[in-house]
């Protein structure tokens, strides 16, 4: 039997020797043709149904050949498409994965406990707005500023506008198997997980599992991958009750980490992941890829993003637990944005207390089952038992900063000192700090919400969801998400980006400090709030590190003797004091 590292895909265009094996899972149809592009010419070829509601054909072709399903006399895009040089709508591109010639690079990943991850958007990470433009900030991103692990956002292919140009935060893929031509497809990729692991930075790739995009989207026209049980607010959920579509992002999630070897996936929204088996599709998730780490000797990390502080997803699976590595806590943002902003509309009028990042730094979550009065219900489970590793924490995130209405950073709306105290709890803190790109540099453009579809409905659909969106921050003035310039401003301006940055130094610093004091040290916090001020201590014994911040003014309490100054940042409303133990 294969192992893991040896087994291609179930379905899709797998090739072998001089000839092509495709295969596909459309149970909901008799008859399925394979049109393809071949010497020059376009075939109709009719596939063999195999049973279990599959259909397969094994014929002459190539690399570089392009292809349809057809179904129902539709032209359809493969499920398992590795490249849709056209966009979502066009062929298929038939992709030799092992054509890729990777270098001699001793990589086995990294310990999670090292990790401090840089969130990146393609697109807008550079004016190039593909992975080359990443590439080239490697060295600042390694050995400027320290990062040690990027997490870019979803990289499958998304719709097109009428000029044939893509913009999109990448949630709206609709062909999980893809990688974006526009980006550079799987060898831009390739080359990207190759320059991180050179420079000694591992790769996340945030998947999604919850839903498809709208536009684009067939993978219904071959069998019942979504389900009316459950609803997600983007429509039908995803079916995981049927064992061929569990099958169909499980090894989704192994192809992304064998064939891409990239460190770790990022699962997003996993609150809107519906399964009534036992095991879990999250626990089933994560147990293939770290079976799969084991037999690689890699160390492959499996991370969730949830808004409901459910431990369950982070606890061992001897446990009864799902066992992923770790999961994104929106507590500890959401508090340290209303002590700063007071900002108290939507979910944000259960947070603005200091005593709630006190609570966030010590345990993990501010909300661990009380009432949590924007969902009219309790919120969260108990933590104290979920190592604070664990948590993933930011005070901007593409979520937090894009789904504002004009997607407006901390740098817009706080003064210095309250941004410099932010980024001191965040990366000083024993949980694993994650920074979003730009939040390092004192003028960083917004970062808004852009898409480019080029359904006109939808786009209409689209301008007004988001306008009905922010009706509870009360916020107004949303930029056209399919305006070509709401895409523009929000790409990052290296050019405007110097070492000299004050902010840049700022997290330089504390960056250093972490490596030095925190990474290895016993991962527990001490933390205090007395009125607008607040002590962070970590270790919780024999503190290495003190951070006092006045959310209100100058004036810091005295960290008294075994502690030395070591990073200070004041002004009329806000200071913050880090202090290294002697």
């Amino acid at each position: 039997m294969p192992t893991l590292a040896e087994r291609t895909l179930t379905c899709g265009a797998n090739l072998r020797d001089a000839v092509c094996d495709f295969r596909v899972w459309a149970p909901s149809r008799e008859r399925v043709t394979l049109r393809l592009q071949h010497d020059g010419q376009w075939l109709e070829l009719q596939m063999t149904p195999e049973g279990e509601g599959y259909h397969a054909l094994t014929t002459s072709a190539r690399a570089g050949d392009r292809y349809f399903y057809v179904v129902d006399g539709k032209a359809v895009l493969d499920p398992v498409s590795r490249l849709l040089p056209e966009g979502v709508h066009g062929p298929t591109q038939i992709v030799d994965p092992a054509a890729y010639q990777w270098s001699d690079i001793r990589w086995n990943g990294l310990d999670f406990d090292h990790a401090i991850i840089y969130e990146l958007h393609t697109g807008t990470f550079s004016r190039r707005g593909d992975f080359e433009g990443i590439i080239e900030r490697m060295h600042y991103l390694r050995s400027m500023l320290g990062v040690t692990a990027i997490e870019i956002m979803p990289v499958v292919a998304v719709p097109r506008d009428e000029k044939g140009r893509v913009r999109n935060w990448g949630y709206d893929g609709v062909s999980p198997y893809s990688v974006e031509a526009a980006y550079g497809g799987p060898d831009g990729l390739k080359r990207l997980v190759e320059a991180a692991h050179a420079s000694g930075i591992a790769v996340i790739l945030d998947v999604v599992y919850n839903h498809l995009g709208n536009e684009g989207n067939y993978l219904g026209m071959f069998g019942p991958y979504f389900t009316d049980r459950h609803q997600t607010p983007w429509g039908n959920a995803i079916d995981f009750s049927n064992p061929e579509v569990r099958r169909y992002f499980i090894e989704n999630a192994l192809f992304w980490v064998r064939e891409y070897r990239v460190d770790g996936l990022r699962l997003d929204a996993v609150q809107t992941i519906f399964d009534n088996n036992d095991p879990h599709i999250l626990r089933d998730i994560a147990a293939a890829v770290h079976a799969y780490g084991d037999e690689a000797g890699r160390k492959i990390w499996v991370i969730a993003e949830t808004d409901e502080n459910d431990r369950r997803i982070v606890r061992p699976r001897s446990d009864g637990g799902y066992g992923l590595d770790a999961m994104w806590s929106d507590d500890f943002h959401h508090a340290v944005h209303t002590v700063l902003t007071g900002e108290d509309k939507g979910y944000y009028q259960d947070f603005g207390r200091v005593e709630q990042i006190a609570r966030a730094l010590k345990e993990g979550y501010v909300f661990q089952g009380e009432e949590f009065k924007f969902w009219g219900k309790p919120r969260g489970t108990p933590a104290t038992d979920i190592p604070l590793p664990k948590n993933v924490i930011c005070i901007q995130n593409h979520d937090q900063v894009g789904n504002r209405a004009k997607g407006d950073r901390l740098c817009q709306l706080t003064g210095w000192a309250k941004r410099r105290a932010a980024a001191a709890l965040l990366l000083l803190a024993p949980h694993t700090p994650l920074l979003f790109m730009g939040e390092e540099f004192d003028n960083a453009p917004p970062f808004q919400f852009f898409t480019s579809y080029g359904d006109p409905a939808l786009k209409e659909a689209v301008r007004n969801g988001r306008r009905r969106e922010f009706a509870d921050f009360l916020w107004d003035e949303v930029p056209d998400p399919e305006d070509y310039g709401t895409f523009l401003r929000s790409q990052l301006g290296w050019d405007d980006v110097t070492a000299e940055s004050e902010m840049l130094n700022w997290y330089q610093e504390l960056i250093a400090l972490r490596k030095k004091f925190v990474q290895d040290a016993d991962r527990t916090c001490r933390a205090e709030a007395a009125g607008d001020t607040l002590t962070m201590l970590v270790p919780r014994e024999q503190p290495l590190v003190r951070v006092d911040v006045n959310f209100r003014g100058p004036e810091l309490p005295d960290p008294g003797p075994g502690f030395r100054a070591v990073m200070r940042a004041a002004d009329e409303g806000c200071a913050v004091a880090v202090h290294a133990a002697v």
